[in-house]
């Protein structure tokens, strides 16, 4: 049988970065981490750690059990949860881009309220980047983000995939400009890097001109016939029209959205948003545009 603290502990590893800092998100000693992970390994038979100069890195095991250990917490937290019949109060904070935020929120929030009255939520808008290290850096407890796995991020679980997709103004035609017209996000954007690569692939020329953080800005460009753009499915709006391959736009690689959390305020106020985040989104109808 696992042992859910040494689980525990080794997700808190992962998300921390460190065993040093592990042991003060787990309230252990840095000896009494090292022998847990040692149990673990054991149990496992296979390293789930390499040394990296000072550091110490997850093997591509630790990599596969990583993935079991958060859901096996989680839904220990969760089985405690639900018997646990005293009511969900406290406060909770929760990141978003303002894309989702348009999109999401409304339903998330009408219903984490209506069934958890006494807590208490906080918003941060920000662009997916800066959610991953406002959570990394215990600003906040929970995002929903743009999920994209880079070296040194730590790994965000995948709740929803849609198409990323190519937007005009239904009263416009603005991607039929010789040169493309484009809004899109900011230089480090990978929605915007996507749609770059993807033109230049197919050696349809482009220019630059909205850039933005905020989709709201963005969207004003592309309803004005401005600049053509680039959307998940769900963030599409009345007056939008869908470009697609026999228009002459590529197909662009899917939109994966996830939700990253801190581990060291795994609190019940917490989960219960988790919960209603990933309900919602499951069951998000989609918004019709032109074609």
């Amino acid at each position: 049988m696992l042992d859910l603290d040494q689980l525990r502990t080794f997700v808190a590893i992962a998300e921390c970065g460190s065993f040093t800092r592990a042991a003060e998100t787990v309230h252990k000693t840095q000896s009494a981490v090292s022998m847990q992970m040692r149990r673990l390994e054991e149990k496992v038979g296979r390293p789930i750690f390499v040394r990296d100069g000072r550091m110490s890195r997850l093997t591509e095991n630790g990599e596969r059990l990583l993935h079991y250990a958060r859901r096996l917490v989680q839904l220990n937290d969760e089985t405690l949860a639900a018997f646990d019949e005293t009511e969900v109060s406290g406060f909770v904070r929760l990141g978003t881009p303002d894309d989702y935020a348009d999109r999401f929120l409304p339903e998330i929030l009408a219903r984490f309220s209506r069934s958890n009255p006494k807590a208490e939520v906080s918003v941060v808008c920000a662009p997916t980047p800066n959610l991953f290290e406002l959570v990394a850096e215990d600003e906040l407890d929970v995002a929903i983000v743009t999920h994209v796995w880079k070296k040194g991020r730590k790994e965000a679980q995948v709740v929803r995939r849609e198409p990323l997709l190519w937007v005009t103004s239904a009263r416009h035609a603005a991607e039929n400009e010789t040169v493309l017209p484009l809004a899109l996000g900011r230089a480090t954007c990978d929605w915007r890097k996507a749609a770059l690569s993807a033109l230049d692939n197919v050696g349809r020329e482009s220019r630059l001109l909205y850039s933005s953080w905020n989709s709201t800005a963005v969207g004003a460009a592309v309803l004005a016939g401005l600049a053509v753009s680039v959307l998940p499915e769900s963030a599409l709006r009345p007056g939008m029209r869908v470009l697609c391959e026999a228009d002459g736009f590529p197909k662009l690689p899917d939109c994966d959205i996830g939700i990253m959390r801190s581990w060291r305020q795994n609190t019940r106020v917490t989960e219960a948003l988790v919960e209603h985040i990933l309900s919602s989104l499951d069951n998000l109808s989609v918004p019709q545009a032109e074609v």
